[in-house]
């Protein structure tokens, strides 16, 4: 959105960046973890485009078919960068027990914890973590949950472990598929002696206390056959666990948005042609493409912005 706000007002146009939380920048102001980017970097980069001459306004949701029926008649084009929001869930009962969060509101309140020097809302402290999903957000939860003090933490990867080298059929030049030890998993190493992270494995039943409070898991070994994960039934342990993070992706953009503006989603991305959806109304970033990277997100919304200005110049 920060993107495709800045080549817009290059290229003349009067921008209004509209965002519902009560700061800018979202994932990067909270989703990413301090420790992984410096928020001073991401308000520098904000002042910077306010003097510019970008309008932005925060603490403002748009969620009601009139508050988008009422931006479309105020403005001359409308952009929707509001990413993916939709979690993936892990299918299994009792996932609404308490001590069990997706994993960027935990990142995102306790980066807003950290911002306003309150204490933390959700706290590792003296807790056994585990965490579900493998990625960049699982490695953020590991190091954010040992900063805070965890008793144990254990990462959750139902892919194979990768080979920690290129193999025949991974040749240079395509994408390197190795093993990658990231700074939470050198953490773990470093604290607590092991590397996080148990390939083939995923929860197989949560269990609580009568209080509906989360006490312990049973993981499963999962293997991939015919293009399907298997389970391993024989495998199943139990895991103390007092907190259990889902970092297992996103699946789709918000409801509100949708009913907001009338969206249609295809495999978690709005149906759109060249970055516009209909008339004056434009998307971008993990709404145009499904759930991917900020740099990603970042190209997206200067091709976006392209497609406005072509639009709003009537530029054949």
């Amino acid at each position: 959105g920060l993107a495709c706000a800045s080549e817009l007002n290059i290229k003349g146009f009067e921008v209004t960046v509209i965002e519902k939380e009560d700061d800018f920048g979202g994932l990067l102001m909270y989703g990413i973890p301090n420790m992984k980017l410096e928020k001073p970097v991401i308000k520098r980069r904000i002042d910077i485009l306010k003097q510019e001459g970008i309008n932005f306004i925060c603490s403002t949701n748009i969620d009601s078919k009139e508050k988008g029926d009422e931006l479309l008649k105020k403005y001359d084009g409308v952009v929707l960068a509001c990413g993916s929001q939709v979690p993936r869930s892990l299918g299994v009962e009792n996932e609404d027990a308490a001590g069990i969060y997706f994993a960027v509101d935990f990142l995102t309140k306790t980066t807003r914890s950290i911002k306003n020097s309150i204490p933390y809302e959700i706290n590792a402290k003296d807790k056994n973590v585990v965490i579900v999903g493998g990625g960049d957000t699982g490695n953020d939860c590991v190091g954010t949950c040992i900063r805070m003090g965890c008793k144990s933490v254990i990462q959750l990867e139902m892919m194979s472990e990768p080979p920690l080298s290129r193999t025949a059929d991974n040749p240079w030049p395509l994408w390197p598929l190795v093993k990658k030890t990231d700074y939470g998993q050198e953490e773990s190493i470093e604290i607590f002696g092991k590397d996080p992270r148990i390939y083939n494995t995923t929860v197989n039943r949560i269990i609580t206390d009568e209080n509906n409070k989360l006490q312990a898991i049973e993981t499963i070994k999962v293997f991939r056959e015919n293009g399907r994960f298997v389970k391993d039934e024989k495998s199943i342990k139990r895991l103390n666990c007092d907190l259990l993070f889902i970092a297992a992706g996103f699946i789709d953009f918000n409801d509100d948005i949708k009913k907001a503006f009338g969206l249609v989603s295809e495999r978690g991305k709005a149906v759109n042609n060249n970055y516009q959806v209909k008339d004056k109304l434009f998307v971008c970033g993990d709404m145009a493409s499904g759930q991917s990277l900020v740099v990603k997100a970042m190209a997206s919304g200067l091709e976006c912005a392209k497609s406005v200005n072509k639009y709003l110049m009537d530029i054949e």
